[in-house]
């Protein structure tokens, strides 16, 4: 599992996790998104051009 902080959001990644490879995302502990990395779209949810650019820097430092 991998836990990430980054402004009001936490991102989890579950090692094993069912495929495509995604991360869930938590504001408020209150899940806001599914987000498929493979695919670059949304599983589930909604995603603010905010979220979608800080995904972007995530996935760019290797972090999710």
């Amino acid at each position: 599992m991998g836990k990430i902080r980054s402004g009001n959001h936490i991102f989890i990644t579950w090692s094993g996790d069912h495929t495509p490879r995604h991360v869930h995302i938590f504001k408020d502990k209150k899940l806001i998104c599914k987000w498929d990395l493979e695919n670059q779209r949304v599983m589930e949810g909604k995603i603010s051009k905010r979220l979608r650019r800080l995904i972007d820097v995530l996935v760019k430092e290797k972090k999710i």
